[in-house]
């Protein structure tokens, strides 16, 4: 397997998840050239923060007032109800300026491409495509974009980019979770809970801890062992190809999706970095070690290179650091040319004297103590112009803090702290 040799790296596009108007930020501020969505409607993560109707022409006047295009998913199970609201949903999202439509039903390209002729349309994984031929068909019916099948190898990758027209985009998944099921089109979730995947509403059955009972037998839990051929069907790796970002470019992959509509601003600003990083020729050994710092399983590549292997965790979630704090503000001390007062908004707790991590754009990872700690209360009517108060810990969840740095920090920053140091 190739290491990253940045060949070719800078003209590929790095599409990052925006559950949120805090998460859209967080991807565009930290080096996203794209940014997909959802409103509150035919998305297959229902659980995310979303956007509604309204929302969206801000969120897509603030990516594009940054050169970042917007794409909006419309890749649900589409049932007859579905396929009648599309025409005038379609035509909102064209009026908002969404650059492209990821959608996985025929019936739906049919639709988009009626209500909204300038919007391009993209071919979710949950449609499969594994190969040529089927790329062509989407491609002849007005699709500009296949996402490939998570299923799919390198040389798979690069066999196709072969067969199909040189003006067909593939995209690819780099990071994230995997879904057990065949390109996520999985029943676990609607069998178990009521709660279709498909429509976008997963429970993740999958990542629930199981144990094997025998009918004649009941209250006798057998775990489920691995042996040479593994047993641990439900328990997928989360997918990381920071260190081979280069293979999937030469093999004529044009956008790097990072999944993660469901997970907070901090989570996709870290993975966001790390592979901007890369992709503007750091060293990925060093941008890696990023990646674990968020909450993730343990990491693989995969189909990309054979056979993806499986977690022998019964809770695989692990992450080496916290999210403590997110920078509001930053000023220069006045008597001062090398510190700075910092304020923030608490989301963990941390101490007086603790070393925090920065993770700032275009920056590698930087460290520094905590000095000057205080809490500064929210106004109210009655005190209007409330005292700052020193204090030893910051413990007071979405208040203000402010403390002093050595180094400059920027709003939109986020500071962490490791674990063991907690």
């Amino acid at each position: 397997m190739a290491q990253v040799k940045n060949v070719g790296l800078k003209s590929v596009e790095l599409l990052a998840p925006a559950g949120g108007m805090e998460q859209l930020r967080a991807a565009i501020r930290f080096g996203a050239d794209a940014v997909y969505l959802a409103t509150d409607r035919f998305g297959m993560r229902q659980r995310a923060q979303n956007f509604t109707l309204d929302e969206l022409p801000d969120a897509i006047a603030y990516a594009h007032a940054r050169g970042v295009s917007v794409h909006v998913t419309l890749n649900t199970l589409m049932d007859a109800d579905d396929i009648a609201a599309l025409p005038s949903y379609c035509a909102a999202l064209a009026e908002a300026g969404a650059d492209a439509f990821i959608v996985s039903d025929l019936g739906a390209l049919a639709v988009a491409r009626r209500s909204a002729p300038g919007v391009d349309i993209h071919v979710s994984t949950q449609a499969s495509v594994c190969n040529a031929e089927a790329a062509r068909v989407w491609y002849s019916l007005g699709a500009r974009r296949v996402v490939c099948a998570r299923e799919m190898s390198v040389a798979d990758i690069a066999r196709m980019r072969r067969d199909v027209p040189d003006d067909l985009q593939l995209e690819a998944f780099v990071h994230g979770a995997m879904c057990v099921a065949y390109s996520g089109r999985c029943l676990l979730s609607a069998a178990m809970t009521g709660r279709s995947g498909n429509k976008g509403h997963c429970s993740q059955s999958c990542r629930w801890s199981y144990e094997l009972v025998e009918e004649k037998r009941p209250g006798e839990y057998y775990t489920l062992e691995q042996d040479a051929r593994g047993s641990y069907v439900l328990n997928a790796k989360d997918l990381n190809m920071l260190r081979y970002l280069d293979d999937l470019a030469c093999a004529g992959v044009s956008s790097f999706k990072i999944e993660g509509r469901n997970k907070k601003a901090a989570y996709v600003a870290t993975v966001v970095h790390a592979y901007r990083q890369v992709m503007d020729g750091a060293d990925p050994a060093e941008a890696e070690a990023d990646l674990y710092a968020i909450s993730h399983r343990p990491y693989g590549t995969g189909f990309y290179f054979g056979e993806p292997d499986q977690t022998l965790e019964r809770d695989g979630y692990v992450k080496e650091c916290l999210h403590v704090a997110t920078v509001t503000s930053c000023e220069p001390m006045s008597d001062s040319a090398t510190a700075y007062t910092v304020t923030t908004t608490c989301h963990n707790r941390f101490y007086e004297g603790q070393v925090v991590e920065l993770v700032t754009p275009s920056r590698p990872i930087e460290r520094f103590t905590v000095s000057g700690l205080h809490w500064l209360p929210t106004p109210t009517d009655d005190h209007p112009n409330p005292r700052a108060q020193a204090v030893d810990v910051a413990n007071r969840a979405m208040d203000s803090y402010s403390f002093t740095s050595p180094i400059p920090c920027e709003p939109g920053d986020f500071l962490r702290v490791r674990i063991e140091d907690s």
